[in-house]
């Protein structure tokens, strides 16, 4: 069971590192099909394994990596609501649970695919040299005129609390949510949104469990050695996502969306 746990933990730190989400995305049914969880139980135990690996994905990218300002803004508007999320998630049956969890990644695969299609844009300047304490900020951009920052805003608080209230309905960072909110909603480039999703990811992790505490049921011999995996595969990814082009990650992130809801979705109806 132990290795079976960090084998699968290094799978989804090798996919938060390299796509800035995603892992709650595998974590969830591995936590359900593969090691024997129940669906309640899996949640909590995703948000301890993915709040950890987004810890260090964030730290790896501190350097003029992270839309500071838009990430704090989007996770603290996802606190409430992933409060709220994690007190449904206690009355909602396993099958609903996982169908939800299904078709709202394959919704997220599908809008990335078509995002994808779209003729490519110049991306905007780089953030500014690391130490300067923020990279380029979507809320603060000189240049933006007011009805382009209102509707930014706007589109920041709304994407902030849907969220976070799927990551405490669901038990997953948000992560498969929140880099396509970022780069299509937002017009953020893949690689800035990469490491602003991993900070978001932070933020709503921790306030989702938070919510659970003193409910909580965790079984530390799946969670520790998944969790330690995960880190060190976030941290070897870096490189690699470095390489590739923001094309292939959307594409990558997006295919692995569909594979796994067209998955939890078939096992969920079988189990109904």
């Amino acid at each position: 069971m132990i290795a079976a746990a960090a084998g699968l933990g290094l799978l989804v730190g090798l996919v938060v590192g390299g796509l800035g989400g995603g892992g709650g995305v595998l974590t969830l049914p591995a936590l359900v099909y593969l090691l024997g969880q129940t669906a309640q139980d899996a949640t909590t135990g995703s948000i301890v394994i993915v709040g950890i690996t987004a810890v260090a994905g964030t730290l790896t990218r501190l350097r003029g990596g992270i839309d500071w300002r838009t990430g704090l803004a989007f996770g603290a508007l996802g606190i409430p609501a992933a409060h709220l999320g994690t007190r449904l998630n206690e009355h909602v049956a396993p099958p609903v649970l996982l169908l939800a969890f299904a078709a709202i990644a394959l919704l997220a695969a599908l809008a990335m695919l078509l995002d994808t299609l779209r003729p490519d844009e110049p991306e905007p300047d780089p953030p500014p040299v690391p130490g300067s304490g923020a990279g380029t900020s979507l809320l603060t951009a000189p240049v933006a005129p007011p009805r382009h920052r209102l509707r930014t805003a706007v589109t920041i608080a709304v994407c902030g609390v849907a969220v976070g209230f799927l990551t405490g309905f669901l038990g997953v960072g948000g992560g498969f949510l929140v880099v396509p909110a970022l780069v299509i909603a937002l017009r953020m480039p893949i690689t800035l949104a990469v490491g602003t999703s991993l900070l978001i990811i932070l933020l709503n992790s921790v306030a989702s469990f938070a919510s659970r505490l003193g409910a909580v049921s965790l079984d530390w011999t799946v969670i520790l050695p998944f969790a330690a995996a995960a880190v060190l595969g976030t941290i070897a990814a870096k490189p690699l996502a470095a390489r590739l082009s923001g094309t292939a990650l959307t594409r990558g992130f997006a295919v692995l969306l569909v594979a796994v809801g067209v998955f939890v979705a078939v096992q969920s109806v079988l189990a109904m």
